[in-house]
């Protein structure tokens, strides 16, 4: 995968799941404790207990399709380019970025974010939408 390449994990593995917002708020409340849908979440097998029974599994991605695309129409965006923010964004924090660990890390995982998303553009719609 070229993202996990990019990002120096040429080797590595992880899962993505798409999922309807129902299951995603399952998902939500049973391990996070928060009782409603979201758009993506990500659990990092480095991290725990046992996080060195394999080091080339870095975890899973759990992205609601459902929430995707909502959020595609709502910003007048192609689909397609919003569930590979949602899957970029999920793997960053597999490798260890948090946009919760304050501004300058939001602002580092995020200029991370689209310059994985601009490597993996191929069509003009997605070129389209990341340039100003």
């Amino acid at each position: 995968m070229r993202i996990l390449s990019a990002l120096g994990f040429p080797e590595a593995e992880l899962s993505l799941l798409f999922v309807d917002d129902e299951a995603m708020r399952e998902i939500n409340l049973e391990y996070r404790n928060a009782d409603k849908s979201t758009n993506v979440l990500a659990f990092a097998m480095n991290e725990g207990e046992f996080s060195d029974i394999n080091p080339e599994l870095l975890g899973d991605v759990v992205i609601s399709t459902e929430t995707a695309l909502k959020e595609a129409r709502e910003w007048e965006m192609n689909p397609d380019v919003r569930i590979t923010q949602l899957m970029v964004h999920g793997i960053l924090h597999l490798v260890g970025f948090d946009h919760e660990k304050g501004p300058d890390a939001e602002a580092e995982m995020e200029v991370k974010s689209t310059e994985l998303v601009r490597m993996l553009e191929n069509n003009e719609q997605l070129a389209g939408w990341l340039d100003p």
